[in-house]
């Protein structure tokens, strides 16, 4: 059990959300594979699609097109989030979906009461269901990030080996400081993950050595490599672990999600 110091409440579940603005870095890879392995793990797993691109409902299996209601009415006309639950391929893990009306979102928060808190009031009913429930975040800073950011307990953040990834991750990390101060005390970094990493790349090895040195105690052991079953099991609406479990990147993945139960 975890506490919100926020609220003073006992929830059950943790509330970790997979953020960076920037696109193409792993973040909904990410966020599927993680939520697998805390399924598998015996974890009963909520994924929250918050992303207009619904990469993460895709990934699961879900199909778009007629999906109602998604994350989208839950935000937005305050439908209850347990209505908009699909199951997944795996028995403990379930997903709240998103398809492209979620675009509007941005604008249509800016008018309601409690823009930054609606995901966080919508979660509230469901949190004694679940272990985790895993947000994966669009790419960039706006509302809807926040939103995910004022609803967490933790942030993970993916980090592809590249030569502008410090840069980025400064910019997101400042942002989190502000969520921390204004909106969610409880806010913590979970880890930064580094991903897409080629080891046989000097830049790779560059950027790894220059994120644990700016940022010592938060980096995740585990590395998640260049994979070709990781590119491929999204196409099939799987994790990587229902795809190909003896390719690298399932491998890479449950040792991910092994560091993040040692957290518990």
């Amino acid at each position: 059990m975890f506490v919100d110091k926020h609220e003073g409440e006992r929830l059950a579940a943790r509330v970790v959300t997979v953020v960076n603005q920037k696109g193409g870095v792993g973040k909904t890879t990410t966020a599927i594979n993680v939520s697998a392995g805390l399924a598998l793990a015996g974890r009963r797993t909520l994924v929250i699609d918050l992303d207009p691109q619904g990469n993460a409902t895709t990934g699961l299996g879900v199909h778009k097109p007629g999906l109602h209601p998604t994350i989208y009415h839950v935000l937005i006309a305050s439908e209850p989030i347990e209505k908009a639950i699909h199951e997944t391929a795996l028995a403990d893990l379930r997903l709240a979906p998103s398809d492209i009306d979620l675009v509007g979102a941005e604008i249509e928060l800016v008018a309601l009461d409690r823009r930054e808190h609606r995901l966080a009031d919508a979660l509230r009913p469901v949190l004694d269901a679940y272990s985790y429930i895993v947000i994966d975040c669009p790419p960039s800073l706006g509302l809807l990030t926040i939103n995910a950011l004022a609803a967490a307990d933790r942030v993970l953040v993916p980090l592809q080996c590249e030569f502008y990834a410090l840069e980025g991750l400064t910019h997101l990390l400042k942002t989190v400081k502000l969520v921390r101060e204004r909106l969610n005390p409880r806010l913590a970094i979970e880890g930064i993950v580094l991903t897409m990493f080629d080891g046989r790349t000097s830049l790779a090895l560059q950027v790894r050595d220059e994120v644990k040195r700016y940022f010592p105690g938060e980096i995740f052991q585990t590395v998640i490599p260049r994979n070709v079953r990781l590119s491929e099991a999204p196409s099939h609406g799987k994790p990587v672990m229902l795809h190909d479990l003896r390719s690298s990147g399932a491998v890479a993945y449950l040792e991910l999600t092994r560091e993040v139960l040692r957290h518990e």
